[in-house]
């Protein structure tokens, strides 16, 4: 590679980063400031955690537009777009005094950030092989490091600049994305494709069973990590009775495990195939479930309890979500938008709905995380067996 095509990779790599950054801030930054939120807007902190249930309402609905859109319109324009909107959004959430111009202005904000859901097609359209699907485990490594960094980043945002710094710093960060995305993207078009209307794209890509089977994996998979995020603070808050600093220290060890699942990852990803890589993670998911069910029988509720099969989870996780994301992307390169759409859809719907069974559950939370580690990685290894077969089929056909 020449040295002005590894400074443009460098270039991409940084972008694409930076985004996956952006979209920490709106839902996980903002947390440790809810108490201000609801003391300033004189509101429930119900009120409060309804406005975060309203973002990731209106981030879903916009990113099943954006990326259908991008295939025919190209990405740097709605991602231009997009981050413009959201930067508005962010700044008038900030300058307003009523609450329901705040929450008026949190939708504008998630209206602009469904343009996220254009970095997986943006790896698709500047990246190839082995480079495309390292990318993507360097992005999800980084997506846990910053989730697990965001409530000790939160809590230090709100001790020197009150909730507005949380949006602020959104601002400010959305900005240079902006700029570096208005002199580094091409105007390109994606791969051409037959013209199709949003529906018809949609019933495209949505029939294919391999497509929606490496996504229903990286949803379960994003399942396990999700749910652990979800109830990690009635573990160490509630029953555990750590401090908010101490909780904060632990979810930084927790993102830990996702440094070293990345480096896990991307060295399995030089030596195995995509295949084997997908039932290694699954396996690991599945043996931090047993690891946690052992450790909750035998010690009770413990942080090492918890935290050691979280790690190992976690690296599974790693391992296994950016391989059959890949795989899943690779079914439609020319309907990228589309197909990132959707799979950012069915990842999110994994995540909310798997969390909220998990929550309801009348088991103690050790023991039915554990269950759903097991349960979840029983299904991937399913799932793949399933898409082995049918690839075989269509390769025979």
């Amino acid at each position: 590679m020449t040295e002005s095509g590894t400074a443009k990779r460098r270039a991409a790599v940084a972008l694409l980063l930076a985004m996956v950054l952006l979209g920490v801030f709106p839902l996980d930054v903002v947390l440790p400031s809810f108490p201000a939120l609801s003391s300033h807007f004189n509101r429930s902190t119900s009120d409060i955690a309804f406005s975060v249930s309203l973002f990731a309402v209106g981030i879903s609905l916009s990113q099943l537009l954006i990326g259908p859109l991008s295939d025919t319109l190209g990405r740097k324009g709605l991602l231009l777009a997009g981050m413009l909107i959201s930067i508005l959004g962010g700044i008038g959430c900030v300058l307003v005094s009523d609450f329901t111009w705040f929450l008026f202005f949190r939708c504008i904000q998630a209206i602009g950030c469904g343009s996220f859901v254009l970095t997986q097609a943006l790896v698709q359209d500047l990246f190839v092989g082995k480079a495309r699907d390292q990318l993507r485990i360097l992005m999800i490594t980084a997506s846990g490091v910053f989730i697990s960094v965001s409530p000790l980043a939160g809590t230090l945002l709100q001790q020197a600049f009150d909730w507005p710094g949380s949006f602020w710093v959104f601002v400010a960060l959305a900005t240079m994305v902006f700029i570096k995305a208005l002199f580094f993207l091409e105007n390109s078009l994606p791969l051409p494709h037959p013209s199709r209307t949003l529906v018809q794209s949609y019933r495209l890509v949505c029939r294919d069973s391999i497509f929606i089977g490496y996504w229903l994996i990286s949803g379960l998979a994003f399942a396990c990590h999700f749910s652990f995020i979800v109830m990690s603070p009635l573990l160490f808050l509630q029953h555990l009775q750590l401090s908010p600093y101490a909780f904060s220290l632990v979810l930084l060890l927790y993102g830990l495990a996702y440094l070293c699942g990345g480096v896990v990852a991307q060295m399995l990803s030089r030596r195995i195939q995509a295949r084997a890589q997908i039932n290694v993670g699954t396996l690991m998911i599945v043996f931090a479930g047993v690891l946690m069910l052992l450790f909750s029988s035998l010690l009770g509720l413990s942080i090492l309890g918890v935290l050691l099969p979280m790690i190992v989870c976690t690296a599974g996780t790693t391992v296994a979500r950016p391989i059959a994301t890949s795989r899943a992307m690779d079914v439609f390169p020319e309907y990228a938008g589309t197909a990132a759409s959707i799979g950012g859809m069915l990842v999110f719907v994994c995540g909310g709905g798997i969390s909220a069974l998990v929550n309801l559950s009348r088991f103690d939370l050790q023991t039915t995380l554990a269950v759903c580690f097991m349960v979840l990685g029983a299904a991937m290894l399913g799932l793949h067996a399933l898409i082995n077969r049918r690839q075989t089929k269509r390769r025979a056909e």
